[in-house]
């Protein structure tokens, strides 16, 4: 055992000196490999970043893993009570302890007075926790906070329509804007956010409890919101089936109520399995590229070492040293690379402007540069290496004596 340590350490000392000696021809066959390598890594973490915008593009829609969704309706097409469902919400949530629930109430409409006239603006009736539910992104402002509920003048988000139907205001100034109806109210602007593209006209998110007093008792109970909770993934099964068996006994017999999970996780498998095997598919097109490569050069390399090899062999070394050591002097080559590979696509990975590129302001939450990324490019380098040095070790063993005197 210690010799084969000690002839181990002395084979990667000879392959570091051969290394040095050569170091020009060295370089120029590396290059490619260490740009492989970049190239290899910066794709997967890249992928990573893609991945994340993904993900965040999902939770934004249908919440994020385990989002569970309910509604209650009765058989003979009544309304349900909305007293009995809010107690028995706000009873569950309590009992079950969850940190994360909200009211949803997509669709309703409220009259705007703007400059030019009254306007008819969608809007939306949610609880706080709604945005980090959701992962909600602002333009400009604050999300609602915890004491919103109590202000005299409601809080509104709006989107950059509605924004800039108001003149573009300066949040700080605290822009106000007229609520028509039953029982008018002034609204105060805290937060711009950017809809999507398809959707033309102005939008606002209210708290629930604002809209429905803005709205009046009246109106608000023929409305059923939709309530939704954001718990860990380890107990939604089961509080799915806790949530029904609640609001069945609280609003009666008959009473149908349906709680489920919507977010994209609860579909099983791998959503993102595709975009999984493009990256790895590009990945490895450019790690064999670059062996390819890598393998030219070290078989016309080989073929002009073959006095100096048969030299060494008239010396008393012994076919497994001259193998070892040709292989090893490829592999702690490509090991360098690929360390050089690395640190590049790192920087170029976590450069601001290539994840602003990337992300396209989908991503909040950036990752970290996957540490599986940077483990597959010396991976894939120290691969490399082993594949290119094995045919130029191979015809390196074959050399014999008299080849030292042909060349």
């Amino acid at each position: 055992m210690r010799d084969a340590g000690t002839s181990f350490v002395g084979a990667l000392l000879e392959a570091w000196q051969e290394l040095r000696i050569h170091k020009t021809r060295v370089l120029l066959s590396l290059i490619g490999v260490a740009v492989a390598v970049c190239a290899l890594t910066t794709v997967v973490g890249l992928g990573t970043v893609a991945k994340q915008a993904t993900v965040e593009v999902q939770e934004r829609s249908s919440g994020r893993p385990a989002s569970i969704y309910l509604s209650a309706s009765m058989p003979d097409g009544s309304a349900v009570d909305p007293e009995v469902m809010q107690k028995t919400w706000s009873e569950s949530v309590e009992r079950y302890g969850v940190g994360y629930a909200s009211r949803v109430l997509m669709g309703g409409t409220g009259l705007v007075q703007f400059v030019d006239g009254a306007v008819p603006v969608a809007t939306q009736a949610v609880d706080e926790p709604y945005g980090a539910m959701h992962r909600f992104v602002l333009d400009q402002g604050e999300w609602f906070a915890p004491g919103d509920a109590e202000r005299l003048a409601p809080a509104i988000i709006v989107n950059q329509l509605f924004w800039q139907r108001l003149g573009s205001p300066e949040l700080s100034t605290h822009p106000t804007v007229s609520l028509l109806g039953e029982y008018p109210t002034t609204a105060v602007v805290t937060g711009v956010y950017t809809s999507p593209s398809w959707q033309q006209q102005p939008e606002m998110y209210m708290l629930a409890d604002a809209y429905f007093a803005f709205v009046g008792p009246e109106a608000a109970s023929q409305q059923s919101p939709q309530y939704e909770m954001w718990v860990p993934e380890a107990v939604a099964g089961e509080l799915t089936g806790a949530l029904e068996r609640d609001f069945t006994a609280a609003l009666g017999e008959g009473a149908q109520v349906y709680a489920n999970r919507q977010d994209y996780a609860a579909y099983g498998g791998d959503p993102y399995l595709p975009l999984t095997l493009g990256v790895g598919g590009i990945a490895v097109l450019v790690l064999l590229l670059g062996a390819l490569g890598l393998l030219n050069i070290a078989l016309v390399t080989v073929k002009q070492r073959i006095r100096e090899i048969g030299i060494r062999r008239s010396f008393g070394a012994t076919a497994g040293r001259v193998f070892f050591a040709v292989m090893m002097e490829s592999v702690v080559a490509t090991i360098a690379a690929g360390a050089i590979g690395v640190m590049a696509a790192v920087l170029i990975v976590k450069n601001p402007w290539v994840e602003g590129l990337i992300g396209q302001g989908l991503v909040t939450e950036f990752p970290p540069f996957p540490a599986d990324a940077a483990l597959l490019g010396l991976g894939a380098a120290t691969l490399v290496g082993a594949l290119a040095g094995l045919m130029p070790a191979l015809i390196a063993v074959r050399v014999k004596v008299i080849d030292a005197i042909r060349y």
